[in-house]
């Protein structure tokens, strides 16, 4: 018996340690990234990896007021905010109307949507920048929202239609009997009830939208997103790293209080959505 259990602990210390380093992977790189921001230019050139003896919150002002970071993380705000609403109404209705509904054409509309999630972004750049010229929303705010719910729909349908389709068609059934439009068994059924799985895709396209760069390089050429603005502090020949940390550390700071007060939402949401998937 003692052997046994002597046996178990040996593979419990030999699955952790490759876990450990695999933790630490994950964490270090924030580490220099908020230790690095917090040092002068010459305190990093001196000692690169040491901790700061000296912080200073001087790059975090430099960073927000002089590099214009403020006007950018309004930019990603505003179209962030407004694609991930989008999103999650128009994946909703379609999840439900394919899931739920019976009409002509419902499999072919699905197989459709299923296929445009195999094509790669780079491949319609190209169509996709002569369109958005065309339609004269390039530079502009709306015309990114539009763009980024054009590449991020199918995605989202594609997860709320296969929650829907697990959801009890009787629940449907019994709201027509009761006389209810398509409109409220949306609005006083189906929204409710798939909660749990909007939270996981306003989360995943709130990621996908936040730390976007090339859809928005293309649309927001002279208004930059924050993630466009930090890749611009980079220099040509030499980088100010604590600055450049600093603007990493300002754009991932919405995240993580997102994520740290809707983690149990999080959480619950991906795992419903892991099951009903």
């Amino acid at each position: 018996m003692a052997a046994v259990q002597t046996r178990e602990k040996r593979i419990l210390w030999l699955i952790s340690i490759p876990m450990a380093l695999l933790a630490l992977s994950a964490v270090y790189p924030v580490f220099f990234a908020v230790n690095a921001a917090l040092k002068t230019r010459k305190g990093y050139v001196l000692d690169r990896f040491g901790l700061t003896t000296d912080p200073t919150f001087a790059n975090f002002a430099q960073a927000w007021n002089q590099s214009r970071l403020s006007e950018y993380f309004t930019n990603s705000v505003i179209v962030t905010v407004g694609a991930v609403l989008v999103l999650l109404v128009v994946a909703s209705m379609a999840g439900f109307a394919l899931a739920i509904l019976r009409f002509r054409g419902r499999k072919a509309i699905f197989i459709t949507i299923l296929v445009s999630l195999m094509i790669p972004v780079q491949v319609v750049l190209v169509p996709f920048y002569r369109t958005m010229i065309g339609l004269n929303l390039i530079d502009s705010r709306p015309g990114l929202i539009i763009a980024y719910t054009a590449f991020f729909l199918p995605f989202s349908v594609y997860l709320m239609t296969a929650f829907y389709a697990r959801l009890p068609r009787e629940l449907f059934e019994a709201a027509q009997i009761d006389g209810a439009s398509l409109l409220k068994v949306w609005w006083h059924i189906m929204l409710p009830m798939g909660k749990p799985a909007l939270v996981t895709l306003g989360i995943l396209n709130t990621l996908y939208c936040w730390n976007d760069v090339l859809i928005s390089l293309l649309v927001l050429q002279d208004q930059r997103t924050l993630m466009v603005g930090i890749a611009a502090l980079r220099g040509e020949y030499t980088t100010n790293v604590p600055l450049l940390a600093a603007g990493i550390c300002l754009a991932a700071a919405p995240i993580v209080i997102l994520y740290v007060i809707f983690q149990r939402q999080i959480v619950n949401g991906i795992a419903v959505g892991a099951v009903k998937g």
